[in-house]
Parts: C-alpha cells; structure tokens; sequence
C-alpha cells in the first residue's frame, strides 16, 4: 500500500538542505508528470492566484507518486478547512499566505495537526489510503511541513516572533507582494526592499528556520542561494514554459533575419 507523506519535505528544511521546486498553475497532469522527472525536489500547487481547487489537484499530484517530488499546495488563505482539504489529498505540507502576526502563524500550525496538537478533523480521503492507512494519523502530525508567507511590511515587523513559533519548519517570501506593502512594487533593488530581506534573513536565522524565494531566471536564483535561502522556487510551469518558447523564438529569428 502506497504511504503518504513520508517527510521527504519537512527533513529537507529541518536540515537546511538547498532545495529546488517551482510553481504549478496549469492544469494538465502532463505537465506535472514531465516536470516530476527533471529533478525538481518540490511543486507547489497553488489555489491563491490560479484555477486549481481540491479536485484538479487530487488528479495532478497522481503522477508524483512514482518521483522523489514532494507535493506542497499554496492555499488561498490562512483557513483551517482550506488547510485540511489541501492535506486530505496528500499534499506533503501547505505555503501559508499572509502570515502577518504569532497568532496568524499558530492559526496555521494547528490547522495542520490532529488533536490533541492541533484542530485538524480526520477524513479517510486519499491521503490516508480511504481509511486503509492506520498510520497516516501520526505520520501526518509527525511529517507535514507548514510553510508561512512572510509578503507584507506587518509580517517582517514580526518575522522574529512569528519564526519562532513551534511546528513553523519555513518561510517563504513572496516578492511582487512584499514590495508592494513597502511602497515600491517591483522595485527589488531598492534599499527599502533589500533591507526587508535582510530583516527576515537575520530573523529566520536566529530562529533556525529556512528561508524560500521565489525567482525567474538563474541569476536571481543564484544571488538568493548565496544570501542564504535554501526553499528555491524557479518560476513556475508557466514562467518555463514562455521563457522557454521565447528564448528559443528569439534566438532562431535572429539567426534567420
């Protein structure tokens, strides 16, 4: 019988391992089932900013179970039943957004666990093999990885509080979010920016908790490995997908003309 959630994810980010994934949006399980043999070590499947719900990504994440890939899915809000559809498909941990405040952060650690350590009703859906998994109750409470949101100016006041919570195993940073709380969207290279990413770096240091970031091209991926972050998220499947198409364009077109 297969096992779910086996912690691949969570003993990466408790080890501080660099690790690599990107963002699925899509929703043909062919792009999950290429993508799951590059070498990717994680997908997020978002439901905040795409068309994907509970029952795409049930079908989407199938594939995974042949790879190394860890299913992790954003939800569309700090929500414990949100939280508890995500995992009843067997997503291996959650990227919580706007995780502002302790509370907050709380909110979403117990929103991931089941009693007594938390709120979490049990459902015998895929994750637990429809009931046929008597382990997967502990395993779960043992192995989900909660990932927090650290994208506006509130959230970085607090990062150190926040990071401090127990059962929070990273963080994770949203760019185009986090700059525009600061009054300069997109502006990544602005001082106010920069100095926001040092705060959470310095903050997720002093707590022992990873940092993640999302990137759209090698360079930027390469300059947020050598700050310190371990989560690398490149791009997503559409993001390769044109920068993949109009590279390619661009290089032929010059050639031809």
């Amino acid at each position: 019988m297969p096992q779910f959630v086996k912690g691949r994810m969570k003993k990466l980010l408790s080890e501080h391992k660099l690790n690599f994934g990107t963002w699925i949006s899509l929703t043909d399980s062919d792009v999950v089932d290429m993508l799951g043999h590059v070498g990717f070590d994680w997908f997020v499947f978002d439901t905040e900013h795409s068309p994907l719900n509970t029952p795409i990504i049930q079908k989407l994440i199938q594939p995974l179970s042949s790879t190394e890939v860890s299913p992790l899915i954003r939800v569309a809000w700090n929500d414990p039943v949100l939280i508890k559809l995500a995992l009843d498909v067997g997503a291996e941990g959650v990227v919580v957004p706007w995780v502002n405040t302790v509370e907050d952060a709380v909110r979403a650690v117990r929103a991931c666990r089941y009693p007594p350590y938390g709120i979490r009703g049990f459902g015998p859906r895929r994750a637990a093999a429809y009931g046929l998994d008597p382990t997967y109750a502990k395993r779960a409470n043992d192995n989900i990885a909660v990932i927090v949101q650290i994208e506006t100016e509130e959230a970085i006041k607090n990062a150190p509080e926040i990071l401090k919570v127990d059962g929070v195993d990273a963080y994770f940073i949203g760019p185009y979010d986090l700059s525009c709380s600061l009054g300069v969207p997109g502006e990544f290279e602005s001082e106010k920016f920069k100095n926001a990413i040092d705060a959470v770096l310095k903050a997720g240091k002093q707590a022992d908790k990873p940092g993640g970031i999302w990137t759209d091209d090698p360079q930027t991926a390469i300059k947020r490995i050598k700050q310190g972050f371990k989560m690398i998220d490149l791009s997503g499947d559409i993001g390769i997908l044109l920068r993949a198409a109009k590279e390619w364009l661009e290089i032929v077109k010059k050639e031809a003309f």
